[in-house]
């Protein structure tokens, strides 16, 4: 029950949230059904991009499930609330947000896209904004179908990008998302620290698990790191999108696994073979349908896929990383809901909120913070 992050987790899913797709992004606490991932089409035509559907049998095909195990032990320590902060990085930054939009830097192009959260008025004046390169226009829901306009020329579909020092492609694609969430760089960040620590403490190669993983940004990183990485996503179009960034990034040699499949397919699946994770990345969507209509629903599948989820972790486990966009919830339930998970496990479970702070034109000039969604990480002691 993988779903495509409709997080960008989360385009068909990223709609396809059922199996390892991300689909619809938006700001935490507030609802948003599945957005589909990149689709390829010219500049003229990529204003009404075709989404990415996943297929949409009369009836949900059955998905294979067990029951949760019982813990014992006590709950790990809490460190809460914790903000971890972006101001940007590599070829992105937020310029300005208000009014229920945001203008952001995507390596040459600003852009303009919907941000329900920003309830405050703009920074900037309004003849900055109309300098923008492309506007996101039409449904406001992440799972409406919107088209890009472009201001001043018409853009080519892609365009090169850089973050953590992995490059990639962005992609205008029909619901808002460029291909990457960039508020994420902060758990990018922490996950090249630990695999590269133990890349020269010598122990092993590190396994990293990236569930419901898109465009493979966070797999690329990994991989530049050192690890040895199995990305899921339930969208044949985001895995093939991630083995263009691949190309791009230079990583074609790099140890990874591209899977499309349902997530908790293959998590089930994984579970029966014994096979373990380092560290496990997962960003579910709220809603969402795998390549055979499996359906995901996030409050009923979550506490399974986190139950499931510990038993890949391995003996020498580096963390547990839970993101979820797009749900009317504070990040005390995902909180908690993680501390029992990891009942016995020792270590420590953080959790609050990622935000990204305005930069200003210059990339330099801190404003306002803006959330963008709800995390709960597990790490050891």
């Amino acid at each position: 029950m993988n779903a495509l992050k409709n997080k960008e987790r989360r385009p068909a899913g990223r709609g396809q949230a059922a199996a390892g797709t991300r689909p619809s992004r938006g700001p935490a606490g507030q609802a948003r059904s599945p957005s589909p991932k990149p689709s390829g089409r010219p500049p003229e035509k990529a204003a009404k991009p075709a989404p990415e559907k996943a297929a949409k049998p009369t009836q949900a095909a059955p998905v294979e499930t067990r029951a949760l195990l019982s813990r014992n032990g006590e709950r790990p320590a809490e460190r809460v609330p914790v903000i971890l902060e972006s101001a940007g990085a590599g070829d992105f930054h937020l310029i300005d947000s208000g009014n229920g939009l945001k203008l952001e830097q995507y390596g040459p192009y600003r852009i303009v896209r919907p941000e329900a959260q920003a309830l405050w008025q703009p920074s900037l004046p309004a003849h900055l904004w109309e300098k923008a390169d492309a506007v996101f226009t039409g449904d406001t829901d992440e799972d409406g179908m919107g088209r890009w306009r472009f201001p001043k020329e018409a853009l080519g579909e892609t365009w090169p990008l850089s973050l953590a020092g992995v490059d990639f492609l962005g992609r205008f694609t029909a619901f808002r998302h460029v291909g990457v969430f960039p508020e994420q760089i902060v758990h990018w960040d922490w996950m090249k620290a630990r695999v590269e620590e133990a890349e020269r403490e010598k122990e092993r190669p590190v396994r990293v698990l990236n569930l419901f993983g898109y465009t493979g940004v966070a797999s690329l990183v990994a991989a530049a790191a050192g690890a040895e990485v199995t990305h899921v996503d339930a969208s044949k179009k985001a895995i093939g999108w991630a083995r263009e960034n691949q190309a791009l990034a230079r990583l074609d040699k790099a140890p990874i696994r591209w899977i499309c499949e349902d997530a908790m397919k293959f998590i089930l699946r994984e579970e029966r073979r014994g096979n373990r994770y380092d560290i496990i990345l997962t960003d579910p969507p709220k809603f969402g349908r795998g390549p055979n209509g499996e359906v995901w629903q996030l409050f009923d599948h979550l506490p399974l896929m986190l139950d499931i989820c510990r038993e890949l972790l391995s003996s020498k486990a580096i963390g547990l990383v839970l993101t979820a966009y797009s749900i009317r919830a504070s990040f005390y339930s995902i909180h908690e809901l993680m501390r029992e998970t990891m009942r016995g496990a020792g270590g420590a479970v953080e959790s609050g909120e990622l935000v990204i702070r305005e930069a200003g034109l210059d990339g330099k000039s801190p404003g306002r913070a803006l959330s963008t969604s709800l995390f709960s990480r597990w790490v050891p002691a």
